[in-house]
């Protein structure tokens, strides 16, 4: 099961556009994602992000009340990608 959101996948694409770069260049990853979605346990898990042209890499935790598009774009902006 997916934890990201649709609208989160739209804003990752648009943040590549904005970035000039390709959708085809990024991988996603998702890991350790549960299946309890309830006011206890929320929706959670770990995204790891891959630029597949350097092969550089960061994780973000994904779910409820996360902001790994955010996080991602910061990052983007750091040079982290290459």
């Amino acid at each position: 099961m997916s934890v990201i959101a649709p609208d989160e996948k739209a804003d990752f694409v648009t943040i590549l556009h904005r970035h000039r770069l390709s959708e085809d260049d990024f991988m996603l990853q998702e890991t350790d994602t549960t299946d309890l979605v309830d006011d206890v346990y929320p929706l959670r898990g770990h995204l790891t992000i891959v630029r597949k042209s350097t092969l550089k890499e960061k994780a973000y935790p994904i779910g409820h009340d996360t902001h790994w598009t955010t996080d991602f774009e910061k990052d983007l902006n750091k040079g982290a990608f290459g």
